[in-house]
């Protein structure tokens, strides 16, 4: 069965299930203040699952779903970080002062990832 990516805004989560189960997840945040940017803070992929593409696959919906929405992503996780180096084409860099903004909304927060 084929993972499914299905976005819990109200949690900040943006989940992969497959067959009914959560294997994976972005913890994420949308930052207070304009652009609202959807703000990735943590990737976690369920033990056994690993290896199988499912954080890639989060992290590209993820993209997707703020593109979608005009917004940018600030991608403070190590990962989607990562990913998004690799990938400029499907994941534009977010202007400074949006980086800021996410950074400091987490600081002040610390419960939002």
């Amino acid at each position: 069965m084929p993972i499914e990516f299905q976005d819990d805004r109200e949690a900040g989560r943006l989940l992969a299930v497959e067959d009914g189960a959560v294997v994976g997840h972005i913890a994420y945040f949308v930052l207070a203040d304009a652009p609202h940017a959807l703000v990735a803070v943590h990737t976690i992929v369920e033990q056994g699952h690993e290896g199988r593409g499912i954080a890639g696959g989060l992290v590209r919906t993820f993209y997707g779903i703020a593109a979608a929405e005009g917004a940018p992503v600030v991608p403070l996780c190590p990962y989607a970080a990562g990913w998004a180096a690799k990938h400029p084409d499907e994941a534009p860099e977010p202007a400074a002062e949006v980086v800021v903004a996410a950074k400091a909304q987490l600081a002040a927060d610390p419960g939002l990832g």
